[in-house]
């Protein structure tokens, strides 16, 4: 399977619509569906799909529930394989080249008039430095044809490209757009120690479409996954320039600093290309920054009680509030996944624990449970100068902030007659 198989049940929209704006404007008055855009002036030949990789669309090309889904994240990142090498006439990635490398030619979109320009916020960067390999998410600026500026946050890419900077180098990377969803998810993870995201993105193809995950390797020796729309030769080079304004997650604005210049060398895409435009801030933004962060806070929690699933809510930004859903065997429980949950996403600022009657993606019941279950005065856990997330603007300037667990749930022992929904 590829990212193309999750444009199922899509609207195709056959209507001319810019990439500068449009196909944002069009998404937010018309709800945001699952849209593909195939008539964009600026990307002859080329088409743009927002709002299909979602929790709910996921599961139901793998036919497979959310929970269990959260549970073959967390067995992948246990238990990693190696993908299968395949050869480029083997590779539908390399059925076109760009005679000269134009980014400006492809759909990258320039969403919302604070943005700097026109943003890849869906592509992966793979690299390869130092017999080291990561696979991660980076914003990148379209500065002209074959330069990008991308935005990289403290974390195992930086640590990489200030290796090779100390060393005077530039890294090799492929920049990945529209690989399958299994791709997307495990380069959205995060780990305790180093792991190849491709080995785990290899276990998920395995567990989910019954066979390993196909690569292809490029001629700079990166490898990229075969089936992807989009896989582009490039280095992070030793330059850096203005990244920002940008919309980010929280829907507030990122400033401008200095980051690294990303120089591309080389544009293969498949045959009728269709680019990932998600939209920052929106629905896939949510997904890929909470889904894969739902197994490590299960697997914390499920240290102390058993744990059925986990949420990372819409009004969080899926990323800083989450509801989490558990087993509870004595008396305490709750708190106990409170402080379990906290700990197994540091960047979370809330949790709500809440039984297994109650439908976690569903903020009506939610609060519900709340207002039928909790005592402020007894039930709430808060904790002050914590370490708290980049993305939270009132964190403080040396970037603590507080944080707050709400227990929701009864007593195993408790007479559940009086709380029970006959809704």
């Amino acid at each position: 399977m590829a990212f193309r198989d999750l444009l199922h049940d899509v609207q195709i929209i056959s209507q001319r619509t810019s990439l500068i704006q449009e196909m944002l404007n069009y998404s937010l008055k018309n709800g945001n569906p699952p849209l593909v855009f195939d008539n964009i002036p600026e990307s002859k030949g080329h088409r743009a799909a927002m709002n299909v990789l979602t929790r709910d669309r996921i599961c139901k090309t793998f036919k497979i529930s959310p929970g269990d889904l959260i549970d073959t994240l967390a067995w992948a990142m246990n238990n990693p394989t190696e993908p299968k090498i395949i050869l480029p006439e083997q590779s539908p990635v390399f059925q076109n080249k760009q005679r000269i490398v134009d980014l400006e030619l492809l759909p990258i979109p320039w969403h919302y008039s604070e943005d700097k320009g026109r943003y890849q916020s869906a592509s992966v960067i793979i690299a390869q430095y130092g017999g080291i390999r990561n696979m991660s998410f980076h914003r990148q600026y379209l500065r002209d044809r074959n330069h990008t500026v991308s935005r990289f946050v403290p974390r195992h890419l930086r640590s990489m490209m200030e290796m090779a900077q100390a060393n005077g180098d530039e890294v090799p990377i492929a920049v990945v757009n529209g690989p399958d969803a299994v791709v997307l998810l495990a380069a959205a993870m995060s780990f305790n120690e180093p792991l190849d995201e491709l080995h785990v993105a290899s276990s998920l193809h395995q567990k989910l479409h019954g066979s390993p995950l196909e690569l292809v390797e490029l001629p700079n020796g990166i490898q990229v996954p075969a089936d992807a729309e989009y896989a582009m030769e490039a280095r992070i080079t030793l330059e850096t320039d203005d990244e920002g304004p940008y919309v980010d997650i929280t829907g507030t604005v990122d400033g401008v600093r200095q980051e690294p210049v990303v120089e591309y060398d080389a544009v293969y895409h498949r045959n009728n290309p269709v680019f990932h435009a998600l939209i920052q801030a929106e629905v896939e933004h949510r997904t890929l920054m909470g889904m894969p962060r739902a197994p490590t806070i299960k697997e914390a929690v499920s240290e102390v009680v058993p744990c059925t699933d986990v949420y990372l809510t819409d009004g969080g930004c899926g990323w800083l509030s989450s509801v989490v859903q558990i087993k509870p065997q004595r008396e305490g429980d709750g708190v106990r996944a409170i402080h379990a949950a906290l700990n197994g996403h540091k960047s979370m600022k809330q949790v709500i624990v809440v039984d297994q009657d109650i439908d976690i993606s569903n903020p009506s019941r939610v609060e519900w449970a709340l207002m039928t279950r909790w005592q402020p005065d007894k039930d709430t856990v808060i904790l002050s100068n914590q370490k708290g997330s980049s993305l939270d603007p009132s964190r403080s300037k040396e970037g603590l902030t507080s944080k707050i667990g709400m227990d929701a749930t009864l007593g195993p022992d408790q007479d559940r007659s009086e709380y029970e929904s006959v809704l």
